[in-house]
């Protein structure tokens, strides 16, 4: 077991309250401004800005720093293609014979169907997997804590970093997402855990007239008595 190690904390600068609370706040209008979008352009990006992504997505948490996380961006047409059939067979299963009323109530609203065009017409998929544990080179394993939760770490950091550059994206989760492993040839112990589109918005693009519910819903604080 190897000796941990420390270096000295780089990059952080202690702020005014008065600017902390400025940031925090600039931080929550960009953050309030992301809607998933479903009508993308077919524009191109730059491989460079979702490099650029993907580092950010790279520097979230996980758990004992085994960074389980996967990311494969699709551009290729041919390959979009397939994974669009593939994930529509899955949608049209999951809309006409598997989920429950509640479930297809609750998605109404979103005007949501098995079709999903986006999938060819945005530049990139980048479909992102858990790894459930490592190989060694002598074939043994080495597990992965918390791979889930630590993948989806990185997975909000992903989709920050893309709309904070200026794109639009969209978080697609047929289920079950096996055939992209088989499509893009992932090995045995990576899981697929999410596919999110991204790309720039179609010129008229619309979202669904929904809200988010305000903070008093979400979270409850537990101050110091007598406060």
């Amino acid at each position: 077991m190897g000796e941990a190690r420390f270096v000295p904390l780089e990059g952080y600068r202690e702020l005014s309250t008065d600017e902390v609370l400025r940031r925090a706040q600039e931080f929550r209008e960009t953050a309030s401004s992301r809607r998933t979008v479903r009508d993308f352009s077919d524009r191109a990006v730059p491989r460079e800005v979702i490099e650029e992504c993907l580092r950010a997505a790279g520097s979230a948490p996980s758990g004992a720093n085994l960074q389980p996380w996967k990311f494969v961006v699709v551009s290729d047409p041919a390959t979009k293609r397939e994974i669009r059939i593939a994930a529509e067979a899955e949608e049209r299963e999951f809309y006409e014979r598997r989920a429950p009323k509640s479930w297809l109530d609750a998605l109404e609203p979103l005007g949501t169907t098995a079709d999903k065009p986006f999938l060819e017409t945005a530049p990139h998929l980048i479909a992102i997997f858990s790894e459930r544990y490592a190989l060694t080179a002598d074939g043994g394993r080495i597990k992965h804590y918390y791979s889930t939760e630590s993948t989806g770490l990185a997975t909000g950091t992903l989709i920050q970093a893309v709309h904070r550059a200026g794109l639009a994206s969209l978080t697609h989760t047929p289920s079950p997402m096996k055939f992209l492993s088989e499509i893009l040839g992932r090995p045995e112990n990576e899981t697929p855990f999410l596919l999110l589109v991204v790309g720039h918005p179609a010129e008229g693009a619309t979202v669904p007239d929904i809200g988010r519910k305000p903070l008093e819903e979400i979270a409850t604080f537990f101050e110091p008595s007598g406060k």
